[in-house]
């Protein structure tokens, strides 16, 4: 990714600073100065968005899970959650616990800006925003997309909250270009984009990204596309991820299953920050996720992301996630499978490992969950990279460094109980939902 993104961007300056002529090669040739004031709002937000405690976050999270695994009974399940569970229903975590056993929910689709947690808690995403149902999985005008479509409706100004008529599969013609305040919800329908261009949230602010199917992502070669109702741009080439997010903040991504994209399943790069990544199932990858794309990008270190209840999958190799500088909350997901690490970074990224389950592979050679990229230990050794309360298994290991108390905070305690334990059963349901409407989801 990191060799990918030198191109794309071509001679982007340093975020934090004004800009002359151009604008990266990323946004192609500027016309009319229209990413240079979309890049100074996403800035602005962005450092309003950084928590000034994000130790006091995570403590805020483990609490709320605390108080839901301990009023539940301890039935667990295996290794794997059922994709058809039939049974009642059973929201094991407090992000599902929140909204899905309610049979109404297609009635008030808006209640979810309530459960999000963690670094992302602030989003909004299309709340108060009209809805926009999409009735046609077509995309087959990329500068004046069809009322109807996808496309058309990620562009609309003001909040939106985009739903689907029915189930459907999206093949982009090219990157889908998201505006901000937008919620895209596939509750109720089977919404698969595949085949096709990614998703890409840059300089936005309030997204929610729920209950898609995303896979075989591929590089699209860019060209004029329309990325506002009031603005055609030129693209150069994208690099194939699920979910880009360049420069964006306040962005929840939940109940999405994603697999085999060119480059990365969720990247963040350019300062994104106020992320929560949660109640996801991801397979068959190489890179799954990348944190920062350059060791010169320094304005990373505004970079606060929550990584939860998520099922970390068959055939994935590296990269769940991989991180340069900020802060990272890596928090009760379910580590089945992983072929090199799972866990790894450079630049001195604060990563704090709590209540996950590492199943460590057959490989000797790889039963590390940790890797620190291109640096000494005498470097390294400094860097705050903490495991609590996680469940090895098959000879997984962790290797901690830096201060053992990063992870407390000064204003709540930690939660008296081990919860690696129990991350099979708060990742039961991880992954893209069967929802009808009338029933709970």
């Amino acid at each position: 990714m990191a060799a990918a993104n030198a191109n794309r961007l071509g001679s982007i300056f340093l975020f934090f600073s004004l800009f002359a002529a151009t604008v990266t090669a990323e946004n192609g040739p500027v016309e009319d100065g229209y990413w240079q004031e979309r890049q100074a709002a996403a800035i602005k937000t962005a450092q309003e968005s950084v928590d000034p405690n994000p130790e006091k976050v995570t403590e805020e999270f483990n609490a709320n899970v605390g108080q839901l695994v301990m009023g539940q009974n301890s039935t667990r399940r295996s290794l794997r959650g059922f994709k058809r569970y039939n049974g009642p229903c059973r929201a094991t975590n407090p992000i599902d616990a929140c909204w899905r056993c309610d049979r109404n929910w297609a009635d008030n689709r808006q209640k979810i800006v309530d459960c999000v947690q963690g670094f992302g808690k602030k989003t909004t995403g299309g709340k108060g925003g009209p809805i926009y149902t999409v009735v046609d999985g077509s995309d087959d005008d990329i500068v004046d997309p069809k009322p109807g479509t996808l496309r058309h409706a990620v562009i609309q100004k003001g909040p939106l909250w985009i739903i689907f008529a029915y189930s459907m599969v999206i093949r982009l013609q090219q990157e889908l270009m998201v505006t901000s305040d937008k919620t895209i919800d596939g509750r109720g329908a089977n919404v698969v984009i595949a085949f096709g261009g990614g998703i890409t949230l840059q300089y936005v602010n309030n997204i929610i990204i729920m209950n898609l199917h995303i896979k075989d992502i591929v590089t699209k070669p860019g060209g004029s596309l329309r990325d506002s109702v009031d603005h055609v741009g030129l693209r150069t080439r994208s690099d194939g991820d699920g979910i880009s997010l360049f420069g964006a903040s306040n962005v929840w991504i939940d109940h999405v299953s994603m697999s085999r994209c060119d480059d990365g399943l969720i990247d963040a790069i350019m300062a994104s920050t106020a992320i929560t990544i949660s109640n996801s199932h991801f397979t068959d990858h190489n890179d799954v996720m990348l944190f920062g794309a350059s060791n010169s990008h320094s304005q990373d270190k505004i970079m606060q992301v929550t990584v939860a209840f998520n099922h970390f999958g068959q055939g994935l190799i590296q990269r769940m996630p991989r991180c340069r500088f900020g802060f990272f909350h890596v928090v009760n997901n379910d580590y089945t499978h992983w072929i090199m690490y799972a866990i790894g970074g450079n630049m001195n990224p604060t990563i704090i490992s709590q209540g996950n389950r590492f199943l460590a592979p057959h490989t000797s050679s790889s039963k590390e969950v940790t890797k620190r990229e291109y640096t000494e230990k005498a470097e390294w050794k400094n860097w705050n990279w903490i495991s609590q309360g996680d469940l090895m298994v098959d000879g997984a290991y962790f290797i901690e460094s830096g201060n053992p108390n990063a992870a407390k905070s000064a204003k709540l305690d930690m939660m008296p109980f081990k919860p690696g334990m129990l991350a099979p059963i708060l990742t039961k349901f991880a992954g893209a939902l069967e929802c009808f409407v009338g029933k709970p989801c």
